[in-house]
């Protein structure tokens, strides 16, 4: 038994990669994502879901799964200029970058490897004629 042939044709990769390399600035979108790609699809023709988009990557014969990536690294180096450039909302920047695997959270534990680590107090006495005033 076979399915609906795919629509992730040859041509259809090519118009992906085009979108990653710029094509996305071209069609209005601030930075490239997975939804202005599924967007520039039907702009240009291609009638799919975008969850289409994430089971092609399923199958590596496509490819598919190393054009998502490149557009992840493409919107990860724009997040990271603009925001750094001040051109970006900081917080949109924080957020989506949140998605990309930053981080702004501080690990404050403290470890000893497999046991608690031991404190050490120190009491000096003071004689008190040297704290009379």
């Amino acid at each position: 038994m076979t399915g609906r042939p795919t629509k992730c044709t040859p041509e259809v990769i090519e118009k992906a990669k085009a979108y990653i390399a710029g094509d996305w600035a071209v069609n209005g979108d601030v930075i490239p994502s997975h939804v202005g790609m599924y967007h520039y699809f039907k702009q240009n023709g291609v009638g799919v879901n975008r969850s289409s988009l994430y089971e092609w990557a399923k199958d590596e014969n496509k490819g598919f799964s190393d054009i998502l990536d490149a557009c992840n690294k493409e919107q990860e180096r724009i997040l990271l200029n603009m925001g750094l450039k001040g051109e970006f909302n900081s917080n949109i920047v924080k957020l989506a970058l949140g998605k990309q695997g930053y981080s702004d959270k501080q690990d404050m534990a403290l470890s000893g490897g497999d046991k608690p680590i031991e404190g050490k107090w120190t009491v000096e006495i003071v004689d008190a004629k040297d704290t009379a005033t």
